[in-house]
């Protein structure tokens, strides 16, 4: 399909999400698309972005847009990039493959995680010179190093640090759905598979995804909860000297990933952080979290490093939103899996595509030509109660 037909057909984020749901069998899409506990942090995600306004300006004439932007020394071609989700394998064949390609052939970054279904070396040649690594914490000092090393030998730059998982969430849709890890096609999921020709095909041929980043520290370790994986075996949850001892033995930037709480920032600072994403992983741990966009102000305030922002981001507009809140760069995982299920390997470009237009179309209503003109924000959303 040619990209305008794309565009006729895909216009928006929503577009590729309902047609992704219809293409994927119902225990993928519930892996994709969940979050937990009544998935009220999810929702409010959403609803706090959208309270976020501009006013419009008139009277700057035609505008030619600039979306570049530097963040941590390296220049990129968009404020965005594809965030790190486990597993995207399941959702398509090679989906790393066809992210890291993309991101890379689009000057953006593209953050590959410890528990994806390719390893760094699968993706070395496709990485481009700008890539990004999750790390969920090992425990054991040699596994961490080891990552490290392979990460750095694979050709991934940046190295980012998730700190907002210290235990399995629990994902009640995933379970109700019957998905396990790693995926086993049990007689109930086959039924499922076979209501979905398109992905039953793409896995028949490139068989069903396992975490290869952790094959080789994995042997003989079995019997998990349905919403847990291996990486939780594996991992501890970090205090401030695991955060220094990453910063000592890692040569490049370093983001530390999950903060909701502005006093975190000067402690981050202080450890050697280069930047802080600000994330309540997009609902799917934490049921009684405010909205990201509600803590980014805050926390904004609280540093002068560097934000990255995700969690509920589903247009060039929420894009806007972060950026005019004090975010430096947004990060969106679902929106590109939505359009990988939905398109296959021409899901990423699109998505990538839709996002531009949609930023330069809300600019356009806003008189900004860079990032750097975006105007004041009216309407923040309300202060969420805290414990």
């Amino acid at each position: 399909m040619r990209r305008m037909d794309l565009h006729s057909t895909y216009p928006g984020i929503m577009d590729l999400k309902w047609r992704a749901k219809r293409r994927l069998p119902k225990f993928v899409w519930e892996y994709l698309d969940s979050g937990t506990g009544v998935e009220a942090t999810k929702a409010r995600n959403r609803a706090a972005l959208d309270q976020v306004g501009f006013l419009p300006s008139i009277l700057h004439g035609p505008l030619e847009y600039d979306l570049a932007t530097e963040f941590l020394g390296t220049r990129y071609n968009l404020p965005f990039g594809v965030a790190p989700v486990g597993m995207s394998g399941l959702i398509w064949p090679d989906a790393e493959g066809h992210l890291a390609r993309t991101a890379a052939a689009a000057n953006i970054p593209y953050c590959l995680s410890t528990v994806a279904s390719q390893s760094p070396e699968d993706l070395a040649p496709h990485i481009g010179p700008k890539a990004w690594f999750q790390l969920y914490p090992p425990k054991d000092e040699g596994i961490r190093k080891d990552l490290l090393d392979r990460a750095r030998d694979a050709g991934f730059q940046t190295l980012v640090l998730t700190v907002d998982v210290p235990v399995a969430s629990r994902r009640e849709r995933q379970i109700r759905s019957g998905l396990t890890q790693p995926p086993k096609l049990t007689p109930r999921l086959l039924a499922q598979v076979a209501l979905r020709p398109a992905w039953a095909l793409g896995m028949a041929w490139a068989g069903m995804p396992h975490m290869r980043t952790l094959d080789k520290y994995t042997q003989g370790i079995a019997n998990l909860p349905p919403t847990a994986h291996i990486g939780y075996i594996l991992r501890t949850s970090p205090t401030a000297d695991y955060v220094k001892w990453l910063r000592d033995h890692w040569q490049g930037p370093f983001i530390v990933k999950g903060v909701s709480r502005a006093e975190d920032a000067d402690r981050l600072e202080r450890l050697g952080a280069d930047a802080i994403w600000v994330s309540n992983h997009a609902g799917r741990q934490f049921d009684g979290a405010p909205a990201t966009v509600e803590t980014l102000p805050e926390i904004r305030d609280a540093t002068r490093l560097p934000l990255v922002f995700d969690s509920g981001v589903e247009g060039g507009l929420d894009i806007l939103r972060a950026l005019a809140l004090g975010a430096d760069f947004v990060m969106l995982g679902r929106a590109f899996h939505f359009g990988l299920a939905a398109l296959g390997a021409a899901g990423p470009e699109h998505v990538i595509d839709v996002l531009r237009k949609d930023m330069e179309a809300n600019m356009g209503q806003l008189g900004a030509r860079t990032l750097h003109d975006l105007p004041p924000i009216r309407g923040l959303p309300p202060p969420s109660i805290q414990m």
